[in-house]
């Protein structure tokens, strides 16, 4: 079975990369390399690219297409979420990094694979794992959780005005049967939103199931954790560059550089600093760098894309 996934926004992330040919650098979400890929292509001997990601298949593709290229760099891969990127450093004897990169969207292998259960537009399992051997399935979710707990999950991570109401059908549903499918998911969702809501905007199942994507794979506290961690990780003058998909990550994203450009926690009548915050990050992106239109015609999935890019400053 193939891994395709076409990277979104390359061209802005190679250029942002600042890409060293003897540099570190690391991909926290290798998927299908397709950004690796084009990192891998501007390094030499002395570099190395680590390569990280939970999926298991992805790995086992990207390593079979990256040493395919005929590159004198050193890889390394290793298996695991990205919020552990330091420890996989320190495994891997890699003290310090030049670049950073995380792509948070679902790829489009996952995607298209009916048996991962991430997409509303095919009947399959109710899974959602991107690591396939943790416990936590959507089944679950949908079906041991009490109605309050759904209701929260959809309104806070799917942003879903009809969280509600969509809580209290899978509620009210599985008394009758066990909900197993996304097919049954996605009838029951309908079924929750009134008619003229259903035929605006987005597909009605969207952010119920982007909701239990992200809990599933706990995708909100890892961007909050893995923030900090690659901050350290990188160089003086090293480069992160994180890709959001929707407003709950690129507001982390946002804001986790912000904090870190500006650490200071001193009341603003205070003439000078004196609480001893020091600046890790400077913005480089104030505003985020989005798809051009060609990329839009070519990947409609690139839409909702969003790029933001901090450096990593010495301390004054």
């Amino acid at each position: 079975m193939e891994f395709n996934h076409k990277p979104v926004l390359l061209e802005e992330c190679i250029e942002n990369l600042n890409i060293r040919p003897d540099g570190i650098y690391i991909d926290g979400t290798l998927g299908g390399a397709g950004h690796s890929s084009e990192i891998y292509r501007r390094l030499g001997k002395e570099g190395i690219l680590l390569g990280i990601d939970q999926d298991a298949f992805a790995l086992e593709i990207s390593q079979k297409r990256l040493r395919s290229t005929g590159g004198q760099a050193g890889l390394i891969f290793a298996k695991g979420n990205f919020r552990d990127i330091g420890e996989i450093c320190r495994k891997h004897g890699i003290d310090k990094a030049d670049g950073i990169l995380l792509d948070l969207g679902v790829s489009s292998h996952q995607l298209d694979e009916g048996e991962r259960g991430f997409s509303y537009q095919k009947d399959a399992p109710l899974d959602m794992r991107m690591d396939r051997q943790s416990k936590l399935d959507a089944a679950a979710i949908v079906n041991e959780y009490d109605e309050y707990e759904i209701k929260k999950i959809i309104r806070e991570y799917g942003e879903e005005n009809w969280a509600s109401r969509i809580a209290s059908f899978i509620v009210k549903a599985r008394k009758d049967k066990r909900i197993e499918s996304t097919g049954q998911l996605v009838e029951i969702i309908k079924a929750a939103i009134p008619g003229p809501a259903r035929r605006e905007g987005p597909h009605p199942a969207k952010r119920t199931f982007q909701a239990l994507r992200i809990t599933v794979n706990d995708e909100l506290e890892a961007l909050k954790q893995v923030i900090g961690d690659a901050t350290a990780v990188l160089k003086e003058g090293g480069r992160l560059c994180i890709i959001t998909f929707h407003s709950l990550e690129d507001r982390i994203v946002k804001n986790g550089f912000q904090s870190r450009e500006k650490p200071c926690t001193c009341p603003k009548e205070f003439p000078v600093c004196v609480c001893g915050n020091k600046p890790e990050l400077r913005v480089i992106t104030r505003k985020p760098i989005i798809p051009s239109g060609n990329e839009l015609d070519e990947n409609p999935r690139s839409r909702s894309a969003k790029l933001r890019v901090a450096e990593k400053v010495g301390f004054l």
